[in-house]
C-alpha cells in the first residue's frame, strides 16, 4: 500500500509558495497514441490489455447492472457504474458497498428489486460514512481483507452526512467514501443542497425577483474540507473522463486509511438540460474552470488536469435551465461575470494552466477577455483604474499573483466572489433589500 513516513509528509510541507503542479499522469493515456487531437476516444484494438479501460472488458463485474430506473441520461447511474465496478477489479472482487439513502438507492433498489450485483447495504441519509466505518471495523475484528466503499449523493454527503463522514476521516477509517455530486436534492424534489452552485435555480431558492436562484456565499467545497484532514487521498472527477475516474479510484483502492472522491455527475431532471448533454456538461464544467479535477495526498494536491485553452463560463450554463434567468431580458452579465471570475480563481489556485500556455494578462489574450466575456478590459487600463482606486496593494497572495501575471482586474474580480456572502456587489445588496 502506498504510504508516507511523517519527515517524508514534513519535508512535502516545507515549501509553502504556490506547488508546480503536474498532470495527472494515467498510464492509458502516456502509453497509447490519441490519433485524434485533443479526444480521447480510441480502439481498444490500439491498447495493451492492461491499459484498456475496465468499461471495455465485456466480463467485468457490472456492479449496477440493467433493469434499474434512473431516469435517462442520469450521470450518477453512470458514475456509480465505472467507479465500482473499477473497485470490483481492484479488490479483486472483495469488496462490500454502504449506499445513502437518494437517488442512487431509490433507482436502484425499488422493494423487492435490486440492480446491485455485489455485496450492498443501504443506511440511512445520513449516515453511510458511520455505517462503512463500523463494517470495516468488522472485517478487521474477523480478520477479513474485504474492503469498503461508501457512496452518496451531495444532500446525503455535504449536508445531512457532513458530521459522520467528517469523523470517519478525522478517525482515519479504512474507508473510500464515494460522492455523486449533482448539485441538489434531485430525488426529493430538485432542493437546495450545500452543493448547489450560486445563482442556480431549485424548488427551494428563490424563483423571481432582482436575484433569483441560489445566494452566493453559500456551500460547502466538500474535496477541499476532506484534503484539510489530510487523509491519504482525496480526488475530483467527473463522469465526462471514465479513464480519469477509473484511474483515481483504482488508485486510492492502493491505499489504507480514508480516502474521498468526489464526482460531477451532471441531472438532465434538475439542472433541466437535455439528456444527451450530460457528458458535454460534465466535460465543460471541467474546461471553464467551473470545476477543477485534481488529486491529493495527505492534504497536498498532488495533480491536476491542466486545460489547453479555458472555455468560457456562458457555454457551460446557457444549456441548463436551471441558468435560464442569466439570459433572458436582457440577462445578468454582473452575476456571469463573478462565476467567470470564481472559475478564473480556480484556474489560478489550482495552476490549471500551464505559464507558457495562457496567460490571464498577455495582450495577446485581450480578445479572449475582452471580446468573448464582454467585460473585460486591457491590462494597461486595468491597471491604471486599480491603482487609481487603491486596489494595487499585495497581501500574502503576492505568490500566486506573480506565478500566474493575473491582472487586476481579474483579482478584483476574485475577490468579490470571495467576499460573496458578505453582500459583495451593490445588485446583491439591493436584493437583500
Amino acid at each position: 500500500m502506498t504510504t508516507l513516513s511523517q519527515p517524508e509528509r514534513e519535508q512535502r510541507s516545507v515549501d509553502l509558495g504556490m506547488p508546480q503542479t503536474r498532470q495527472t499522469e494515467i498510464p492509458a493515456r502516456e502509453k497509447v497514441k490519441f490519433y485524434q487531437v485533443g479526444s480521447y476516444a480510441v480502439g481498444n484494438r490500439l491498447a495493451e490489455e492492461q491499459l484498456r479501460a475496465v468499461q471495455s472488458d465485456p466480463n467485468r463485474y457490472n456492479s449496477l447492472t440493467s433493469g434499474h430506473r434512473a431516469c435517462q441520461g442520469c450521470g450518477e447511474a453512470l458514475g456509480a457504474r465505472y467507479a465500482l465496478d473499477t473497485a470490483m477489479r481492484a479488490t479483486n472482487k472483495d469488496m462490500v458497498a454502504i449506499n445513502a439513502t437518494g437517488c442512487l438507492e431509490v433507482f436502484s433498489t425499488p422493494y423487492p428489486e435490486t440492480s446491485w450485483t455485489i455485496p450492498w447495504l443501504h443506511s440511512l441519509f445520513g449516515n453511510a460514512a458511520a455505517v462503512a466505518s463500523g463494517a470495516a471495523a468488522a472485517m478487521k475484528a474477523k480478520g477479513r481483507s474485504t474492503r469498503v466503499v461508501a457512496q452518496g449523493g451531495d444532500g446525503g454527503t455535504v449536508d445531512i452526512g457532513f458530521g459522520p463522514l467528517s469523523g470517519m476521516m478525522e478517525r482515519n477509517d479504512d474507508v473510500l467514501y464515494i460522492c455523486y455530486d449533482n448539485e441538489a436534492y434531485m430525488n426529493t424534489g430538485v432542493q437546495r443542497s450545500g452543493a448547489t452552485p450560486p445563482t442556480a435555480r431549485t424548488a427551494t431558492t428563490q424563483p423571481v425577483g432582482p436575484n433569483p436562484g441560489n445566494e452566493w456565499g453559500k456551500g460547502k467545497d466538500m474535496a477541499r474540507i476532506a484534503m484539510a484532514h489530510e487523509i491519504p487521498y482525496v480526488a475530483t472527477a467527473t463522469v465526462a473522463d471514465l479513464r480519469d475516474l477509473e484511474y483515481k479510484v483504482n488508485k486510492a483502492m492502493q491505499f489504507r486509511g480514508a480516502r474521498y472522491i468526489h464526482v460531477l455527475v451532471p441531472c438532465p431532471l434538475g439542472w433541466g438540460s437535455a439528456s444527451n448533454l450530460t457528458i458535454k456538461l460534465a466535460r465543460l464544467a471541467v474546461q471553464t474552470g467551473i470545476f477543477p479535477v485534481y488529486e491529493a495526498e495527505y492534504g497536498e494536491i498532488t495533480s491536476v488536469m491542466k486545460l489547453r485553452r479555458p472555455t468560457p463560463v456562458e457555454e457551460y450554463l446557457r444549456p441548463q435551465r436551471r441558468f435560464a434567468h442569466l439570459f433572458k431580458k436582457g440577462g445578468d452579465p454582473e452575476s456571469i461575470r463573478r462565476i467567470q471570475a470564481g472559475a478564473d480563481r480556480n484556474i489560478r489556485r489550482y495552476n490549471l494552466v500551464d505559464d507558457e500556455d495562457y496567460d490571464l494578462a498577455t495582450e495577446n489574450y485581450v480578445e479572449f477577455e475582452q471580446a468573448r466575456y464582454g467585460f473585460r478590459k486591457p491590462v494597461g487600463e486595468a491597471e491604471e483604474q486599480a491603482g487609481a482606486s487603491g486596489a494595487t496593494e499585495q497581501t500574502a497572495s503576492d505568490t500566486t499573483t506573480k506565478r500566474f501575471s493575473a491582472n487586476p482586474q481579474t483579482i478584483a474580480d476574485s475577490a468579490d466572489n470571495i467576499k460573496a456572502g458578505e453582500g459583495a456587489g451593490e445588485a446583491d445588496v439591493q436584493g437583500q433589500n
